[in-house]
Parts: C-alpha cells; structure tokens; sequence
C-alpha cells in the first residue's frame, strides 16, 4: 500500500480518535486540519501539532492529501463531502452520512461523478462479537428472522448539549438520540435484517432544552416480515449499554455494549472470546468509546482506495439508516405509518 496524506475536515474532540488511529498505521499521514473558525487555528496547532487552515479552498488544493475524514458537525457532512469530491479527494465521513436523504443524494451522486470514494464510519460493525452474529444469520443458524430490538437508551447531561449548541439542533444534528446517538445500533439491526417495508413511532423532548428528541421509540416491519423494536434516549439516566437483540425460529442472540451476552441458538455453541478486553459505551460518556474499531474503518478504507473496490459500508448502505430515522420523524409528526 502506497503512503496516502490524510486531511481532516472538523477539530472537535472525535478528532483526537481519528489521529491516534492515523498515528498507528504506517502506510498514513496527517497532512493537516481544517476550522471554519480562523480563531480557532493557533490553539488547534498547538493541540494537534498538525497546520490548520481556515480556508477550506486552500486546504483541499493540498496535493499531499489523497483522503479527507470529515468530522464537522453532521449537518455540515454534505458541503464538505461534496467540496472534497470536486476536488478529487476520496472521502470517509463521521456517521451520520448527512441529515437529509436529499444532501446525502448530493453528496453519492458528486462522489460518482468525480470517481472518488465515498465511505461512512459505522466502526461497530468491525467489532468481534458483531462479526459472529452477522456470521451466524447469513450462515442460517437462527433460521428464519422473528424479531430485532435495538436500545439505546443513553444518557447526556445539560453540558453535553450547553458546550456544543450544534447538538439537539434541527439543521446541524438532525435531530437528538435517534440521529446522534442511536444511529450506530440501528445500522447493525439494518445490517443484518434488511430493507424496511414501514415504520411507525413517536419522539418526544421531556428533559433537555434542545430542538431535537431526547426520548423515543419505533417499530418496523422488514420486507423479509420480521418485527424490530427501536428505542433511544439521552434523558435515561443513568445510561445504559446499547443493546441489541435477535431472535429467530432456530433460537437468540442478545448483545450488550458491543458484547454477546447470552448466546441460546438450537445445536449450535456460542463462541469464545476467551477473556478479551471489554469495548466501551457510550452510554454516559462519549468520550469512553475506543479507538481500535475505527483504526478498522481506516484501514478498510484505505484498501478500498488501493484495490479500487467499495468501502466497507459506501454511500448508499450509510443512507438505509438515515432514511429509517427520518421516517420515524416523519411518522411521529404525521401519527401514521410511514412506507419507505
């Protein structure tokens, strides 16, 4: 794999993942680091020791870059990818992909028309217990799919949304707990049982002063005729790992935090993980997620880039969870079933 320059749109604190990742992989470098905020440039390359534009323009003309990773406020995602695919940049953007199906279109469709790569970061799909699951259903094991259920039934504190006004908010965060925080889990429902035929819930905000929801909850029926159950929250106090749940005609698989904990599949053994490191939730604290599922998620996408083959998870598979989100939004305003 030849060396690939790696510029960084975004200086919050996801950032700091994202270059000890880089950090840890040979074959990528750190070129430099984008603010929209010209204040904000002295103090990012002392944080950082990286330069830092407030030009964006300025930043994307770097020939040294051959991947940018935006990582700005999610409903900022469309502009950057969109700008960096102009520029002939591959890119790898923070979930969500965008807030709107209509920006994610644009950003897919700039993206093809420019031949750059377009992937999303979804890292809990990389995780080993995960791995098995997905394993088990496409193997069969579980026989016909009955039931999924994903809770994310977190909690964040009145700072959590006070130190960043972008989040709960409407246009940069596109909602709360649902399209910030319970993406991740409903992608992996996604991931293993496929396109939803409808989908019917209600969001409410009971806690915090945001724009966005802070409590709710969804059914959905897939085309395969499964049931999933979705809840999320960041009013849930005190924050509980995100769980997710199958089950089928052959049997269950209940995960918690990222972990299998408790395997009950007809005359088949769960795997052993041995006495493996736990993964972190965030279930009260962002900042507890580790890093080593996201190193993953670079290093696929860099392959991606040298084999000229799809990432991981590309621009359409990262718009099936955004659309169920905003569904749900839109059922829950409409108080009716809404047909995806």
């Amino acid at each position: 794999m030849s060396k690939k320059g790696i510029g960084i749109i975004g200086t919050g604190s996801i950032v700091h993942t994202y270059v000890r990742c880089i950090e840890e992989i040979d074959a990528v470098e750190v070129v430099a680091l984008y603010t929209r905020l010209p204040d904000r440039v002295k103090k990012v390359e002392l944080e950082f020791g990286f330069p830092v534009y407030d030009n964006l323009e300025k930043f994307l003309a770097l020939p040294q870059i051959d991947l940018v990773c935006v990582c700005n406020e999610s409903g900022s995602h469309g502009q950057a990818i969109v700008k960096a695919a102009k520029s002939k940049k591959h890119v790898l953007c923070e979930k969500p992909l965008e807030v709107t199906l209509q920006k994610i279109d644009e950003a897919i469709t700039t993206c093809e028309q420019n031949r750059v790569k377009l992937g999303c970061v979804f890292q809990n799909r990389c995780g080993e217990h995960f791995r098995e699951v997905v394993n088990a259903v496409s193997k069969g094991k579980l026989g016909k799919l009955l039931m999924g259920n994903a809770h994310i039934n977190w909690y964040r504190n009145a700072e959590y949304y006070a130190k960043k006004p972008w989040r709960g908010t409407l246009e940069l965060d596109g909602g709360a707990a649902f399209m910030n925080q319970g993406i991740h889990t409903i992608d992996l429902l996604l991931h293993l049982f496929g396109e939803v035929k409808t989908v019917f819930g209600t969001v409410r905000t009971r806690v915090h002063d945001i724009e966005g929801e802070d409590v709710g909850s969804g059914i959905l029926i897939f085309e395969n005729g499964a049931i999933g159950n979705i809840t999320a929250g960041t009013a849930l106090y005190p924050g509980h790992p995100e769980r997710l749940e199958l089950y089928g005609e052959k049997g269950s698989i209940l995960m918690k935090g990222g972990r299998i904990v408790d395997w009950n599949v007809m005359d088949v053994p769960g795997p052993d993980f041995g006495k493996e490191n736990r993964i972190g939730s965030g279930a009260a604290d962002p900042t507890a997620i580790g890093h080593q599922n996201h190193k993953k998620v670079i290093l696929d996408m860099l392959g991606a880039i040298e084999e000229d083959r799809p990432p991981m998870v590309n621009g359409p598979e990262a718009r099936k969870s955004v659309e169920v989100i905003t569904a749900l939004y839109k059922s829950s305003e409409s108080q009716s079933i809404v047909f995806l």
